[in-house]
């Protein structure tokens, strides 16, 4: 008889990995590990299944991968795939992990709203998916007033520079995700959240898992001919400098945010006097100006920022088989009570003075 069990996990930039296995009592049984990855040498594959079995079936995808290194012998070669690979192929078999096709996608369009209220919606959003009245959900943000949009962890006085924001009338609000902050005009940038599951990045470490959840950008821009690329952990960059950055924040519900912003047509020396961009900030960018550091989408397309953001909608949809969806108003209203109670008030602002 076949296994019970079946999970595939595509690595990626690598190769495919599926498990298939049974599962008696609560533990993994007659474990078969193949894919189109490569092994050396052949007897190594004897070793990861044998590993896996009679390991406990609710084991994280940590142990599992910890299992599987601690039997490979000395010298073995796993090009294509990993430990990890095959720890989250076993957890997508069992549907502890899941992929992009188990779930219904949803995509939000660019709708102007304040920016608190853009950032009170990351919080309901991802509750509301976690929560289950909410498909899993990419949404793209818009708003008319310049704003900072601060990291959860940054000191609002190391970050923001005070007369800058004042000659610019500049509104400040933190999120609920960490990483750095984004200065924000009306049309500067692209900024978008995705809502989802923690399930489909189960077994990925935090560093993979943000390249995992782009993928459907980077084809997106590699087909308006922009080869882009991850600088570990959260940079997003081309051969011409840096474009957008992401962040993240997980909720004990069980869901998570996406957060990223992509610069478009960043006004960079009111940028610099807005935010204290110091040279620690710079050390590792291989960059001393602050003004070097952000590369606009426009001047790599030449395309308007609504025709960018189509082609991302585009992409994602026809990728995972999203339906465009609107915010309902119980969300709105849930967002903007959360901007009186939270997101508005100074106590949040200055959690970290």
């Amino acid at each position: 008889m076949a296994p019970q069990f079946h999970g595939e996990y595509k690595v990626h930039g690598g190769k495919l990995v599926v498990a298939d296995f049974d599962v008696t009592g609560s533990v993994l049984t007659d474990v078969s590990i193949s894919g189109d990855f490569f092994l050396e040498p052949d007897e190594a594959l004897t070793a990861i299944n044998d590993a896996l079995n009679g390991r406990d079936a609710a084991a994280p995808a940590a142990a599992l991968a910890a299992a599987i290194d601690a039997a490979l012998p000395v010298g073995v070669v796993l090009f294509g795939f990993s430990s990890q690979a095959v720890a989250i192929a076993v957890r997508r078999g069992l549907a502890l992990a899941t992929s992009w096709s188990d779930h219904q996608w949803d995509v939000v369009g660019p709708m102007v709203l304040p920016t608190e209220v853009n950032v009170a919606l990351d919080e309901v959003l991802t509750e509301e998916v976690g929560a289950g009245r909410r498909n899993p959900t990419l949404r793209f943000w818009d708003w008319q007033e310049p704003s900072v949009v601060i990291g959860s962890f940054q000191s609002l006085r190391n970050e923001i520079d005070p007369v800058g924001v004042d000659e610019f009338g500049i509104k400040v609000v933190r999120r609920i995700s960490g990483g750095g902050a984004m200065f924000m005009e009306a049309g500067n940038c692209i900024t978008y959240s995705l809502y989802l599951p923690q399930s489909l990045v189960d077994g990925l470490s935090f560093a993979d898992s943000y390249p995992f959840l782009d993928s459907w950008v980077m084809a997106a821009l590699e087909s308006l001919g922009i080869k882009a690329f991850y600088v570990p952990l959260n940079d997003i960059a081309t051969e011409q400098g840096k474009i957008g950055g992401a962040a993240q924040k997980r909720l004990a519900n069980g869901a998570m945010v996406h957060h990223v912003t992509m610069s478009y047509d960043i006004d960079a020396d009111k940028m610099v006097k807005v935010l204290r961009i110091g040279k620690e900030k710079l050390s590792d960018k291989g960059t001393t100006s602050a003004k070097k550091r952000v590369d606009p989408l426009r001047r790599q397309t030449g395309l308007a920022r609504a025709d960018i953001v189509a082609r991302m909608m585009a992409t994602f949809t026809a990728r995972y088989g999203a339906r465009r969806t609107e915010l309902t108003e119980n969300e709105l209203t849930q967002a903007r009570a959360r901007v009186g109670s939270k997101f508005g008030t100074e106590q949040w602002l200055a959690r970290v003075p």
